[in-house]
């Protein structure tokens, strides 16, 4: 006669469990979280007199420290420099209000989209100045060097005998505005609003025309990281999907933005 020994269907519970450990343990593994930011750029990124960064993105990255429970630590960089320093591992990603372009993903990889603030021109009040370049012709544009805004200025407009002067910071850019040696300046629309037309120096400038919008500006800003690294991406694209559940992210965003910058759906996209 044959015994038939009834063992407990442990198997798929046992592989469960494994691959949950596994998950737990690629996020635990994450302790610390080196961000780049470029401390020029309010209301994203800015020092205090005191030497402290303030800002949303440094806001941001708190709030997904502490969800990962994870340590964040800054590093401060110029703009254009953050992606060669990302690839020589000198910081682990970039929270530095960084658009999403086919240019840069062939360099560094992306998290989810985060936000999308727009891009504008600022320039002096009844200068009557466009974002195109008929308007532009013969007047200097001042961007910040390694932004989108400087890359679609060097290709639509700069051909056209527009004369578009990069900068190593914001602060520069604005600076040679009020000084009159620039006619206007291309840049970030939330950042212009917030960190320098409400400045003492920036009340005679306004935003001028519409909203510029083209495949060189991308579809939104998210963290940079390098080529490969999935486990920091999949960590922080988890942790951004708990802060905007919970929350967290839109009280953020409310404490520097007066209107919505939250990734919108697509018409006819699903949810």
């Amino acid at each position: 006669m044959t015994v038939k020994i009834h063992r407990p269907r442990c198997g798929k519970i046992l592989t469960a469990l494994l691959l949950a450990g596994c998950a737990f343990g690629a996020q635990a593994s994450i302790k610390q979280i080196r961000f780049a930011v470029d401390p020029t750029y309010p209301p994203f990124e800015s020092k205090t007199p005191e030497g402290k960064l303030v800002g949303f993105d440094i806001d941001l990255g708190n709030a997904l420290c502490t969800q990962l429970q994870a340590k964040c630590v800054w590093v401060e960089s110029q703009f254009d420099a953050m992606i060669p320093a990302l690839k020589a591992r000198k910081f682990d990603a970039i929270l530095s209000d960084m658009g999403i372009t086919e240019e840069r993903m062939k360099q560094i990889d992306f998290t989810m989209p985060l936000y999308d603030t727009h891009v504008q021109l600022i320039a002096r009040k009844g200068a009557n100045l466009l974002p195109e370049a008929g308007s532009l012709k013969g007047k200097s544009v001042g961007v910040q060097q390694g932004t989108v805004q400087e890359r679609y200025a060097k290709a639509k407009w700069e051909p056209y005998g527009v004369t578009v002067v990069a900068y190593g910071d914001q602060a520069q850019v604005e600076s040679d505005l009020v000084a009159g040696r620039l006619d206007a300046v291309f840049t970030d629309a939330a950042q212009a609003a917030i960190g320098f037309l409400k400045q003492p120096q920036g009340q005679a400038f306004e935003l001028a025309g519409p909203i510029v919008q083209d495949p060189i500006i991308g579809p939104g800003t998210a963290i940079g990281l390098r080529k490969g690294d999935t486990e920091l991406k999949t960590a922080l694209d988890n942790a951004f999907t708990a802060i905007k559940k919970d929350g967290t992210f839109d009280k953020i965003q409310k404490k520097y933005f007066a209107t919505d910058i939250s990734i919108q759906p697509q018409p006819g996209a699903g949810s």
